[in-house]
């Protein structure tokens, strides 16, 4: 299914839907600050391991997820005072960054070190099925198997059989996150994408 939810002003009628299917265990992809993602309720495995296999990814490489705010982090990740000042600085925004995994992470979305990556995009649309759903939803970018990063027409088109809701929300920047880890409050960069990272360096 092909849903086009505006991207400025998310219909709740249409957020609400979403949100439903994704308790229901449905797969989407949707809109975010870098790529079209690709996700579900992080709580439902059988949704997790069926985004694996649309990626062909190994279950030894977890996927990151979305959270509303810095309050739902904290329910998810160890944020010691130096994190919580560091996103609270820069989220929403570009950034992936690596936390240690709470009690209520699944262990399928943790690393073999129990940690995890976290995102809190500024998009309206998956800040909005975030906190309609009231827990996070995976993310991961809706590429195929040769890399190549898709729109929402295009994730239709090439694995619409597979996604159970395709989510139109328009053009996005189709660059990729800063990956920062926060581990030990020692900042390390892993990836340098769009968010700007000068305040680790």
């Amino acid at each position: 299914m092909l849903l086009n939810i505006n991207p400025n002003n998310p219909q709740p009628r249409l957020i609400r839907r979403v949100s439903e299917a994704l308790k229901d265990g449905a797969t989407i992809a949707y809109p975010t600050d870098t790529y079209y993602g690709i996700g579900c309720d992080i709580i439902n495995k059988k949704g997790i391991g069926k985004i694996y296999r649309i990626k062909r990814r190994s279950q030894k490489k977890p996927f990151s997820f979305i959270c509303a705010d810095l309050k739902n982090i904290s329910q998810y990740a160890k944020v010691s005072n130096y994190a919580y000042k560091t996103m609270k600085r820069l989220l929403p925004g570009p950034y992936t960054f690596v936390l240690e995994g709470a009690k209520l992470v699944p262990k399928i979305v943790l690393t073999a070190q129990k940690t995890a990556g976290i995102r809190v995009p500024n998009h309206p649309i998956c800040l909005a099925l975030v906190k309609q759903l009231g827990r996070p939803i995976i993310s991961t970018s809706a590429s195929l198997a040769d890399g190549e990063i898709l729109s929402s027409s295009a994730i239709f088109d090439a694995l619409g059989t597979q996604i159970d809701i395709v989510i139109d929300g328009g053009p996005v920047p189709g660059q990729p996150s800063s990956v920062v880890s926060l581990i030990g409050d020692i900042p390390n960069i892993i990836r340098v994408g769009l968010g700007d990272v000068a305040i680790f360096q």
